[in-house]
């Protein structure tokens, strides 16, 4: 694994430092205009989600690069939107005194759990993509129909019951990092994409994300 590599796993429901609208101070989190658009469209509990994770993603990069979170300004970036401080969806990054941070991000959620990844000094064209899933989510009839490849498919086809749920997250979790990690996401279709084969992608222990040992993750670097 790059030693460059950080990851924090976050229990939104019991992180103490929970987000406070009109709180200062680094321990505080004061959504941006953007974040405060997005939260709204969502549903009470939906937003506050979103606005814990937020705020946690916001903690993690200042801890990394030894920086007051609160000075931190949000700097997104999407493939079909552009990028800067009034998105609030895409590749997460941020800015700390009208300077982009030297920082390669990405965040997963799964239930209550927020998996947070992060890159320091990034090389040039690097990017990263970070997934967690719950393979209790996976047991739905059709999920290797869209999701899998042929190939893909009849690596599980002898397993059954958790053992399969578990193979089924463990590919579906690689898909995505390897996805989020180009920017795609799933406007390709995930069952042309090789999940054990796609260089740069590894599985995650929880040993090394502090999740939940039910859930699976995978990282991709690159």
């Amino acid at each position: 694994m790059d030693a460059r590599l950080a990851l924090r796993a976050v229990d939104i429901t019991t992180d103490v430092r929970c987000p406070q609208a009109h709180q200062d101070g680094p321990e505080g989190f004061v959504p941006e205009r953007a974040e405060e658009l997005r939260a709204a469209a969502l549903e009470p509990a939906a937003a506050q989600r979103f606005l814990a994770g937020r705020a946690a993603l916001r903690r993690f990069a200042g801890d990394v690069l030894d920086l007051p979170a609160s000075q931190l300004r949000s700097s997104y970036s999407c493939p079909q939107c552009g990028s800067g401080p009034g998105l609030s969806h895409g590749r997460p990054g941020f800015t700390h005194r009208g300077r982009r941070l030297p920082l390669l991000l990405s965040m997963a959620r799964t239930g209550n759990w927020v998996l947070l990844a992060a890159v320091t000094s990034p090389g040039r064209g690097e990017r990263l993509g970070v997934d967690a899933e719950n393979p209790e989510r996976l047991g739905f009839e059709g999920f290797d129909a869209v999701a899998l490849s042929r190939s893909e498919e009849l690596t599980i086809s002898g397993l059954e019951g958790k053992a399969l749920l578990r193979e089924r997250a463990r590919l579906w979790s690689r898909k995505e990092a390897w996805l989020k990690m180009t920017g795609e996401g799933l406007r390709v279709d995930p069952r042309t994409v090789a999940a054990l084969e796609e260089p740069g992608v590894q599985d995650l222990p929880s040993a090394a994300t502090g999740l939940p040992a039910s859930l699976v993750a995978a990282v991709a670097l690159g």
